[in-house]
């Protein structure tokens, strides 16, 4: 099993099942809502009865009812707190290229992605994790040629930082600079339909992407750049795995990785908003006295 196909399967599988648990608890507190508020038996109505009204009056307005499935999340800028997305995931993981769902941002420049895809790269949590995937590489020996000990965790350690660094400067940066299109990950959310076509929705993103206007193209970023830093690879790793077969695999491992990140990036609203949002306790409504 190649150096890439361990970790990633073992990342995947588990981000897998954090998605698939958190999202069951997000359903069940959603389902804990604020009732509609009920009129005081006790307030006069505003509207006369027929006994009080007088001859010539005019007849009062049909009360209307609430809008029926009104939402009781509140909204900042626009957008609703369970699907707002944050910064980090966790307050840990660098999440700068998420949009939330009806968040209105401008088009991206050239500056602007060379910055997230650098916070992305050199974040801390970035050369954290790092070196705990190089360590699972050297464990399960990735890399025969590297050997074991501190020198060879070192060259596992620098060569995963290489390898997240040259595919995410061609995908993040140099492809969308030169193809102008937006790196950026526009979450549909939990209003724009159900589990199944977020999770499609999010999936597709690693062949389906916007241009810099806002239009929709073929990811071309996201296909050629993995294309791109497998092939970059093969000039820093040992020639044993140099191979065109090594190379087609990691090149797809590295496309199906990325696909996971966007659903995960999908449903991390709903994850947060369950697991550390204050929500309103289920109230009975008051029975209304005769």
């Amino acid at each position: 099993m190649s150096r890439f196909e361990l970790r990633r399967w073992r990342w995947t599988a588990g981000i897998s099942c954090l998605l698939l648990c958190t999202y069951c608890l997000g359903q069940e507190s959603t389902s804990l809502q604020v009732p509609t508020t009920q009129s005081d038996p006790q307030q006069k109505p505003d509207a006369q009865t027929p006994a009080e009204q007088k001859p010539g009056d005019k007849k009062p307005a049909a009360q209307l009812p609430d809008a029926p499935g009104a939402s009781t999340v509140p909204t900042t800028n626009g957008v609703a707190e369970d699907e707002k997305q944050t910064k980090r995931v966790l307050g840990i993981m660098p999440n700068f290229r998420s949009v939330s769902p009806g968040e209105v941002v401008p088009e991206p420049t050239t500056s602007q992605k060379f910055k997230t895809t650098t916070l992305d790269n050199f974040d801390y949590t970035a050369l954290f994790f790092a070196g705990i995937i190089a360590a699972d590489s050297m464990a399960s020996k990735g890399t025969p040629e590297f050997h074991q000990g501190a020198k060879g965790y070192a060259r596992y350690y620098w060569h995963t930082v290489a390898d997240q660094s040259v595919e995410n400067y061609y995908v993040e940066f140099i492809l969308p600079t030169l193809l102008h299109t937006d790196s950026r990950y526009y979450a549909m959310g939990k209003r724009g339909g159900g589990f199944f076509k977020r999770a499609g929705y999010s999936l597709s993103r690693a062949v389906v992407t916007r241009t810099d206007s806002g239009k929709s193209a073929f990811s071309y970023a996201e296909i050629g750049g993995a294309a791109a830093a497998v092939a970059t690879s093969m000039f820093y790793y040992p020639s044993p795995e140099r191979t065109v077969k090594n190379g087609f695999r990691n090149w797809g491992l590295d496309v199906g990785y990325d696909s996971v990140t966007f659903m995960f990036h999908e449903f991390w609203p709903d994850i947060s908003y369950a697991l550390f949002a204050k929500k309103p306790k289920k109230v009975p409504p008051v029975a209304a006295t005769p």
